[in-house]
C-alpha cells in the first residue's frame, strides 16, 4: 500500500557521526521506534501523521554504528494498537531488543500472553493532544491492571503544562511508571521554577515513577550547534536532565528516540545525541547506571 508522507516531514539522518563518548559495555538505546516499512505493515487509519519509512535492519544498523547492545522499542502512535512493526523488530533482534506497545481495552489475555513472549515489557499512554486522540482514565487504569499481573510497568507521555490535572492519575497507576523525556519541560524556565520542581517532586514522592532523559532535539531552544569546537549540543536541556540523573539515579533511563518522528526544524545527528550523555551523566557510575543498570532490570530482569 503507497503512502504519502505528511508534508513537510523530516526524514532521520542517514549518516550519523561516530560518537565521541564510547558507551559503557551492554548500554540500552531505551526509547526508539520502527515505522512500518508502510507496504508490509500499514499505517493505521487514525493516525495524526504519515512517517517515512524507519525498518528493523536500518535501527539495528544505527543500534551497531553508535555502540548499544540492544534497544527499546516503543509502539509509535502512527501505528496506533496494531503493534506487529514493532513486535516483528522485537522477534528479529534475537533477543537484543524489547518492547512497549500501545494496547486496547478488548485485548485477549492470549494477546497479552503473545506480546510478553514477543518481549514486550510494557504499555503506553499518551497524553500528548496533538499526536492522539483522548482514551478514557477508567480504560487505561483497567489496563493497567491487567498489565501489572505480566510484571509490565506503564511508559506516560505528556507535557509539562498538564502534569497538575494528570498528576492523580498517575500516582494511581499500579505498576513502574515511566515518564518519556522528562515531562517535556519547557527549558526556558528556571530548572529549579515551579514547573520542574512539580515533575522533580512527583518523582520523589512516587518511588515507582522513572524518568527518561532523552529528546535535548525536542526541549532545545539554544538547537545543536556546538559551542568552542565542542559537540556539546542542546546545552539548555542539560540542567534538567542532569538533575534528574543525579537526584534519581536507579529510575532514569536514556534513548535515541530514533527515527525523531514530528521533529519541525532539524533532524539530529545520532552521534551527537549521544555525545550529550556525559553532560548528563558526568560519572562512570552515573554512565552505567544510565545506560546499563536501569534498563537491564526494568527490561531484562532475568539477566540483570
Amino acid at each position: 500500500m503507497a503512502f504519502d508522507k505528511t508534508p513537510g516531514w523530516l526524514d532521520w539522518y542517514a549518516s550519523p557521526s561516530t560518537p565521541q563518548f564510547r558507551l559503557p559495555p551492554g548500554a540500552v538505546d531505551a526509547h526508539c521506534h520502527v515505522f512500518g516499512p508502510g507496504d508490509e505493515f500499514p499505517f493505521a487509519p487514525e493516525r495524526k501523521y504519515t512517517p517515512c519509512d524507519a525498518s528493523k535492519q536500518q535501527l539495528f544498523a544505527l543500534r551497531d554504528h553508535l555502540g548499544f547492545a540492544r534497544n527499546v522499542i516503543v509502539q509509535a502512535t502512527c501505528h496506533g494498537a496494531d503493534n506487529r512493526a514493532m513486535v516483528d523488530a522485537c522477534l528479529a533482534s534475537q533477543g537484543r531488543a524489547r518492547g512497549v506497545a500501545t494496547v486496547r481495552r478488548d485485548i485477549t489475555d492470549d494477546e497479552l500472553q503473545r506480546l510478553h513472549a514477543a518481549g514486550v515489557r510494557g504499555v503506553r499512554f499518551n497524553f500528548v493532544k496533538r499526536l492522539v486522540d483522548f482514551t478514557p482514565k477508567d480504560e487505561l487504569m483497567e489496563i493497567a491492571g491487567r498489565i501489572a499481573t505480566l510484571g509490565w510497568h506503564v511508559v506516560i507521555y505528556f507535557e509539562a503544562q498538564d502534569l497538575p490535572e494528570l498528576w492523580d492519575f498517575f500516582t494511581a497507576l499500579p505498576t513502574t511508571v515511566v515518564v518519556d523525556h522528562m515531562g517535556r519541560p519547557d527549558v526556558t524556565k528556571p530548572v529549579d521554577g515551579a514547573q520542574f520542581e512539580l515533575f522533580v517532586r512527583l518523582m520523589r514522592e512516587h518511588p515507582n515513577i522513572w524518568s527518561k532523559v532523552s529528546c535535548p532535539e525536542r526541549l532545545s531552544v539554544s538547537g545543536p550547534r556546538a559551542l568552542d569546537g565542542e559537540r556539546a549540543a542542546y546545552r539548555d536541556v542539560v540542567p534538567f536532565a542532569r538533575r534528574i540523573v543525579e537526584t534519581f539515579p536507579d529510575r532514569v533511563l536514556w534513548g535515541t528516540d530514533w527515527p525523531h518522528p514530528n521533529l519541525k526544524d532539524h533532524m539530529p545527528d545520532d552521534g551527537l545525541l549521544v555525545d550529550f550523555i556525559p553532560h548528563i551523566a558526568p560519572t562512570a557510575a552515573l554512565q552505567r547506571q544510565l545506560l546499563v543498570d536501569n534498563p537491564m532490570r526494568l527490561y531484562w530482569p532475568e539477566e540483570a
